[in-house]
């Protein structure tokens, strides 16, 4: 039996904290597995093919595309949605500053832009305009909120370190 699987042809998933079995082929985009199969809305089906950012997830706390990533690639790793991020009544950080800084209009981007965020405050607590736009530039914006993310993004800064936790 493969190390990575559960049971017979199941994966083991670690997904927001939580250890989940699904049925799905190892080829299987893990966004796909993500959203018809755990019921995670949070990344959302952009492009398919990892360019534009909306199906970001973190793994082992790294922002990764999930729509070209094959499931059995990230079986026992640790993979967080934007679902295991916060709830409405106790935002993450990094979702109460896009709040905060009225980061959004359709909002399809905001899941990629929200966890490229998490992954880069945790490399750098207090990025600086250049790694802020560095860390996000691979996430699409269509509706040109750029001004108000960057600063959703140094107000996630403040917050984290506020709350003197290191974000997830």
């Amino acid at each position: 039996m493969d190390p990575r699987s559960g049971r017979g042809g199941s994966l083991r998933l670690h997904v927001n904290g939580q250890v989940r079995e699904v049925a799905a082929a190892p080829d299987a985009p893990l966004l796909a597995v993500l959203r018809n199969d755990l019921g995670l809305n949070g990344p959302k089906y952009g492009c398919g093919l990892g360019e534009c950012g909306a199906c970001t997830v973190l793994v082992d706390g790294v922002a990764a595309r999930s729509c070209v990533i094959p499931v059995g690639g990230v079986a026992g790793r640790e993979i967080t949605t934007l679902e295991g991020l916060g709830s409405l009544e106790a935002p993450h950080p990094v979702q109460q500053a896009f709040i905060d800084a009225q980061a959004a209009q359709c909002g399809y981007c905001l899941n990629g832009m929200i966890l490229a965020t998490v992954a880069l405050l945790a490399r750098h607590p207090r990025p600086t305009d250049t790694q802020a736009r560095e860390a996000l530039s691979h996430n699409l914006c269509r509706c040109g909120t750029h001004v108000e993310i960057l600063r959703a993004v140094h107000r996630a800064a403040e917050l984290v370190a506020r709350a003197g936790d290191p974000p997830r």
